[in-house]
């Protein structure tokens, strides 16, 4: 894994050992999936506290989350760039904190939807300085094969999450949600500043100029492998939010699941992880892009069957038919997560920083409005949930096609 090829010559930080760097990696972007899953069995509790107007306003304490990543990313990437890793970890770390005081006190639901936002600007900060840090030391195949490592552990944390979630809010109540956030975000942030480097030369960082950073942004618009892998993440994502903003009613509330809903939704995301394992032991032997390819094709025939099943069952097929229709699609979308991510890094080493932020918000952007699109009319059928998975896979399926079938711009953009 960590011969020469596969080494970014980027940095020359002290490297951590292997096991120690992939548990870090993984808590530092966890961060995100416990803000987010961790919510999950609270959002009626906090529609009804707050005086909520809808179930689909609820929603949106999920689904705002990722416009507010959106907006923090394309801040954090040329920050990364300019002033380092580390410090852009410190400073997200800090408005992360913020937001989440912001919602511990709200006492309506604007204000906690502000404070998601702001939390979720924050959180922006570790994810994109971690995947910018893991573009300055691997490269090429070997990236996705430590991403999916990363994602291996990583997915511990959704797996546990909404389990945690409900524990907390039967025994302190679901401010303490937000409490749990800070402390994990400082217990990580200590870890990562006493143990991992700066990846970053100071001859390396790039200060900030919108010129500069116009010219880089239009390199990596046309870039045809960033492009198509950005989108066909952001549509493949933007789905399963949908699904994941209504996971609640629609196993609570549709299937009457009460206190199994974080077992399910456990099981569920178990099959990430594996999905996850399978990815790290092929990839260097079939290539991200073959695999990516293949879990394309098979994400369409999930979607279809999952379709024609709601559409059969009236919005509502048996549960165990669900579940492992869920369980089977779920595991060809984590082949694609690591690998899209991958694929769309690949080029841009150069600006890792601002590539990141690119690809970070842009998918964002995507996957928030089709997750809220989603979302939004889901009630009490699933028929929504197959559509949107039938359509956007399919938009996936596209966009990879186009990343892979066209050759992508190896040389660097003037200014870029």
């Amino acid at each position: 894994m960590q011969g020469v090829d596969s080494i970014s010559t980027g940095s020359q930080a002290k490297r951590l050992p292997m096991a120690e760097f992939i548990v870090l990696m993984a808590l530092m972007t966890a961060l995100i999936a416990l803000s987010i899953d961790a919510m999950l069995p609270a959002l009626d509790v906090i529609g009804y506290d707050l005086k909520s107007a809808s179930a689909q306003q609820n929603y949106l304490i999920v689904s705002l989350f990722f416009a507010g990543m959106a907006a923090g990313q394309l801040f954090f990437g040329p920050f990364a760039d300019a002033r380092g890793r580390r410090l852009t970890i410190l400073l997200g770390l800090v408005i992360f904190i913020l937001g989440t005081a912001i919602c511990y006190f709200a006492r309506s639901i604007e204000v906690l939807l502000l404070g998601r936002l702001i939390q979720a600007f924050g959180v922006s900060g570790p994810r994109i300085a971690s995947m910018a840090l893991i573009r300055d030391l691997y490269k090429g195949d070997a990236m996705a094969r430590v991403m999916s490592f990363i994602m291996l552990v990583f997915i511990l944390i959704p797996m546990l999450a909404p389990m945690i979630g409900q524990v907390v809010i039967q025994l302190f109540g679901w401010r303490h949600l937000f409490t749990l956030f800070a402390l994990f975000g400082v217990i990580t942030g200590i870890w990562f500043f006493a143990r991992q480097g700066e990846t970053l030369k100071r001859q390396d960082r790039q200060r900030f100029k919108w010129r500069q950073f116009g010219h880089s942004l239009i390199w990596l618009v046309k870039h045809p492998v960033v492009m198509g892998s950005t989108i066909g993440l952001g549509t493949i994502f933007g789905a399963f939010i949908g699904y994941l903003s209504a996971s609640q009613t629609i196993f609570q509330h549709i299937y009457d699941t009460g206190s199994y809903f974080p077992v399910l939704f456990a099981v569920l995301a178990f099959s990430i992880g594996i999905a996850s394992l399978v990815n790290s032991l092929l990839v260097m032997r079939l290539g991200m892009k073959k695999l990516a390819q293949w879990a394309t094709t098979m994400c369409i025939v999930f979607s279809l069957f999952l379709l024609v099943c709601t559409i059969v069952y009236a919005g509502k097929p048996p549960l165990v038919l669900l579940l492992i229709t869920l369980f089977i699609g779920f595991f060809f979308i984590g082949i694609l997560f690591g690998n899209l991510n991958s694929m769309a890094m690949e080029p841009v080493g150069h600006i890792a920083g601002v590539g990141a932020a690119f690809i970070g918000s842009f998918s964002s952007i995507i996957a928030a409005s089709v997750g809220v699109l989603i979302s939004q009319q889901v009630s009490n059928s699933l028929v929504p949930i197959g559509v949107g998975f039938t359509v956007f896979s399919t938009i996936t399926f596209l966009s990879v096609a186009y990343a892979i079938k066209k050759p992508g711009q190896n040389d660097r953009a003037k200014g870029a």
